[in-house]
């Protein structure tokens, strides 16, 4: 995240630029000292959106506001009182350059940059150009199919494993429960229960955020201002992550696995929004399948999330992470984690492997155009 001392800096180096861009307006437009007082009243509220522009971040999960709203503002597009208008949107394109920095801008841009914004557009628009919403019963199982390598941080540096086959079945039962499904790992097959941090009184983990259904996630908002915020409200605090961070990652969990189309469009959209995203041009899952990528870096924690999409059709090929500079826990560059899904399924019961007729392709499904 930006030093608070640079990012005062930047606003002061914008308000004097923008001062010497405004012309001395003739005399006769208005009485005598009124010009001065209509001047320094742009200057301090240039100076006031500069400073909501650049503040720490949301707040944190419960409180339900952002105060770094990832909605984009358009305050250098307000009436002016001074100015000519030509004045005006030269200094505010000026301005708004200084703010927003370039395509892989940092925490003072207001969402994603413009060509991750474009691509997270052209996502969430393949995500409802399905021609038919898939039906999934409580008393059945999402099924995965993908390759994953993952870090084990338990001795405090991270010790990158193998590349594994794993199938997953994720039961759809709205609980509590405390069987969530089982596992199966080059052959060998777990059970998936409740962590007891994530149980209701003992009795298991509901549908949630922590364990997204495809029914609850039918419930969540479809406009994206609002279920952003409802993300920034619920999203649990993960560590030294940036609150960003958090929500960022947090849907890609969401978007991993099959969503309803609408809330799936929404999610891509609410994605664009937060602040830090950009495009990933070299981003490839665990395979080394490249793809379009959408990803964001955490300056906090030192981490880097990348999503991978299909360039042609849009489907979700994986995620992965990995550190951005060298610490105790390892070097820059180190993985963290890697997937590739291979196979998405809604299957009757747990442990049997989907016939073809019940694939389903991870959302989105296809391109609906550039």
């Amino acid at each position: 995240m930006t030093a608070p001392g640079k990012n005062h800096g930047r606003a002061d180096d914008a308000r004097a630029e923008l001062a010497r861009l405004l012309p001395t307006p003739a005399e006769r437009d208005l009485p005598a000292g009124r010009h001065a007082h209509h001047r320094e009243h742009l200057m301090r509220t240039i100076d006031n959106e500069s400073g909501q522009a650049h503040s720490e971040g949301p707040a944190e999960a419960g409180t339900g506001a952002r105060a770094a709203a990832p909605r984009r503002r358009s305050w250098y597009r307000r009436p002016a009182l001074l100015a000519p208008v030509a004045s005006v949107a030269l200094a505010g394109a000026l301005t708004a350059g200084l703010l927003l920095g370039g395509e892989e801008g940092g925490s003072a841009q207001q969402g994603a940059t413009p060509k991750a914004t474009a691509t997270l557009g052209r996502i969430s628009e393949a995500a409802t150009a399905g021609d038919s919403v898939l039906r999934v019963r409580d008393d059945q199982f999402l099924y995965e199919k993908s390759r994953v390598r993952s870090g084990d941080q338990t001795s405090g540096k991270v010790v990158t494993g193998p590349l594994k086959s794993v199938e997953s079945w994720a039961s759809q039962r709205q609980g509590p429960i405390r069987r969530l499904g089982e596992t199966r790992e080059d052959g060998e097959t777990l059970p998936i229960n409740a962590n007891l941090s994530d149980t209701v009184e003992g009795h298991g983990t509901p549908a949630g955020l922590v364990r997204p259904t495809y029914r609850w996630m039918s419930t969540l908002p479809t406009d994206p201002d609002e279920l952003l915020d409802y993300l920034y409200a619920k999203t649990p605090k993960a560590g030294e992550q940036e609150r960003d961070q958090a929500v960022f990652v947090q849907i890609g969990r969401l978007v991993g696995g099959v969503a309803p189309p609408k809330v799936a469009a929404a999610l891509f959209q609410a994605a664009a929004r937060i602040p830090g995203v950009a495009h990933a041009p070299q981003a490839h899952d665990a395979i080394g399948r490249k793809g379009v990528g959408i990803a964001r870096s955490d300056t906090r924690s030192g981490e880097r999330t990348e999503w991978i999409f299909d360039a042609d059709t849009y489907r979700y090929l994986g995620s992965r992470s990995y550190l951005t500079r060298s610490s105790a826990r390892g070097e820059a560059g180190t993985l963290l984690s890697s997937e590739a899904v291979l196979k998405t399924a809604v299957v009757d019961e747990s442990g049997k492997a989907p016939k073809d007729d019940q694939v389903v392709a991870a959302t989105p499904a296809r391109r609906t155009g550039s």
